[in-house]
């Protein structure tokens, strides 16, 4: 019998993700990887954070993480790196550690695992690196949203476009991030829509087995100027009918400031929580709230996965309007939309979904509906194809 053909090989890049299983760090690259090793020999290359193992095999996905700093210090890849930037500047002196220590890690996994193709989620670091490091594989990138809109100058700009006009094919996850690259000179033709997913059947179950609490508002993110949470924390202060309690899921650099604003006021702060956790906590809510708004530093939101994860939970949603958030959520169809940083009108939607039954069934039922565009073996076959295009 002739051998079996070998699988074209995938070297993934990231500077978001988690050190275990469940411990509450993002983890859409690892399970958009999960999809990708469906039919790509896949492994992860990504920057050592405290408790993680040096390297480990996760449901086929090959993981390795590489130091990159003295260890008591190392911490600028520990969650995000534009806002761990932003919380503490003198973090910038791991920067030029990073991109050198990334830059070995990927010629050296170029020789000994010979990918066939890289996907480099977020162009800087990641997608700069894998332009210099392995000029001659095939790269496809992911931007996700603060590599778009911030990072606003001109040489950064004028850097993201070199690295970005050099890639087989490049994906965002919604159509104004598109606009953006088409401007700065990536061809459509080269370019396209794909966010990321959500694993729907979790969901499902986690909605099965959560009662939900009359009067519970929830919101899950990082605690970073970009989720708004301020601007919820104000809003609620003045809703004092009918009565509500909010429970905030993260952590993050403006936790302290937020537990200052919410003094005397039925909210609690979990902290950072495992996914089955959260999705328990958003199946518990009345309503969930993504007040997002953009950042003083231009940052925002491109689509959160937290969004996709509250709609397959059916969760009543009430959220800032904004491209991507739009993309899942029609307004009073699957939850209801509203000017980001507008806190009267944020508040009054706040108490239309907890007062109004039937336009909160519709909501729910209107959330389910549109979490099916994203499940993860969809967005999964969606990403295998542009990099099968990219292969050839």
């Amino acid at each position: 019998m002739p051998a079996p053909a070998r699988r074209s090989r995938l070297l993934v890049l990231a500077s978001t993700f988690p050190a275990h299983p469940d411990d509450g760090v993002p983890a859409f690259v690892l399970d958009l990887a999960r999809q990708q090793a469906l039919e790509f020999d896949t492994a992860v290359l990504t920057p050592r954070v405290p408790g993680a193992p040096r390297s480990e095999v996760v449901d086929g996905v090959r993981v390795v993480r590489f130091p990159y700093f003295p260890r008591r210090f190392e911490d600028l890849a520990d969650g995000a790196i534009l806002d761990n930037l932003k919380e503490r500047r003198t973090r910038l002196l791991q920067v030029p550690a990073l991109l050198a220590a990334q830059y070995a890690a990927v010629r050296r996994a170029v020789r000994s695992f010979r990918p066939d193709v890289v996907h480099a989620h977020w162009t800087i670091p990641q997608a700069l690196v894998a332009t210099l490091a392995a000029p001659g594989v095939p790269l496809v990138v992911t931007t996700h949203g603060g590599d778009v809109y911030a990072l606003r100058a001109a040489p950064l700009v004028r850097l993201k476009r070199r690295v970005l006009g050099r890639a087989a094919h490049v994906t965002t996850v919604n159509g104004e991030m598109r606009e953006q690259l088409t401007a700065w000179g990536v061809p459509e033709q080269r370019s396209s829509v794909v966010p990321m997913g959500v694993d729907l059947e979790p969901a499902r179950a986690a909605r099965a087995r959560t009662e939900r609490r009359p009067g519970r508002v929830v919101a899950v993110g990082r605690l970073v100027e970009k989720k708004g949470f301020g601007n919820l924390l104000e809003a609620l202060r003045g809703l004092d009918d009918p009565a509500w309690e909010l429970v905030v899921v993260g952590d993050g650099p403006y936790r302290a400031r937020l537990e200052e604003q919410a003094a005397g006021l039925p909210v609690t702060f979990t902290g950072q929580r495992g996914k089955t956790e959260v999705l328990d906590t958003l199946a518990s809510a009345q309503v969930v709230a993504l007040p997002s708004v953009p950042a003083a530093n231009g940052d925002q939101e491109g689509l959160p996965v937290t969004l996709l994860e509250a709609a397959a939970v059916g969760a009543a949603i009430v959220a800032s309007d904004l491209p991507g958030i739009r993309d899942v959520v029609e307004d009073d169809v699957s939850g209801q939309l509203v000017t980001p940083g507008d806190v009267p009108a944020l508040r009054e939607a706040l108490r239309r979904a907890l007062t109004d039954d039937t336009a909160r069934a519709r909501w729910q039922d209107g959330a389910v509906r549109a979490a099916t565009a994203f499940s993860g073996d969809r967005i999964g076959e969606r990403y295998r194809a542009v990099l099968r295009d990219a292969l050839r």
